[in-house]
């Protein structure tokens, strides 16, 4: 479960390429249902996009507050 949560975005390209090895190979798959795996994939891949921008929101407010006063130190260090 921690490695779905930590690689969403590797998981969706791993389903979508085999959707689509899946679809060139086996040309005789109804269209309707390769049609209805493409939704879902956009569908997942909604879902995906929306993990990734809160882990990288999360990741710029855990940094910012961490970094906020080297600026400051190294601004002080080049003055003196």
């Amino acid at each position: 479960m921690e490695f779905i949560k930590a690689h969403p975005a590797r998981i969706y390209a791993v389903a979508v390429a085999a959707l689509a090895l899946v679809a060139h190979y086996q040309p005789e798959l109804p269209t309707a249902l390769v049609l209805g795996l493409v939704a879902a994939v956009l569908g997942t891949g909604e879902a995906v996009q929306r993990a990734e921008d809160r882990k990288t929101a999360g990741a710029g407010e855990a940094t910012g507050d961490e970094h906020q006063g080297d600026d400051q130190a190294d601004a002080d260090e080049l003055s003196a």
